[in-house]
């Protein structure tokens, strides 16, 4: 019985990925869902092109940590749950 395959058609728990939500700065969410090796930096690059901004432009952060673009889920999120939300903020640059 331990070698029995799941039926065809039948959903199975995926632990393989996980949901990102990324809160902007005006209020909208956009929801991703990645593997949990992939790097960060494929979220953060399409979250930028979806909102018609470069990378240099915003940070990412979790709990108030900055994410780096080497990143993954697996290292930087706890294995317990399956949704998280991530802020991006714009970054500021002041005259010299």
């Amino acid at each position: 019985m331990a070698d029995e395959k799941p039926k065809e058609g039948v959903k199975t728990e995926n632990n393989d990925h996980i949901n990102l939500k990324v809160a902007g700065q005006d209020g909208s969410v956009v929801q991703f869902k990645i593997k949990r090796h992939t790097p960060l930096s494929k979220l953060m690059k399409a979250y930028c092109e979806r909102q018609g901004l470069t990378i240099r432009q915003i940070r990412f952060r979790f709990d108030g940590q900055p994410i780096n673009e080497t990143d993954t889920p697996a290292q930087r999120f706890n294995p317990c749950s399956s949704t998280y939300f991530l802020s991006c903020n714009p970054l500021i640059w002041l005259p010299l």
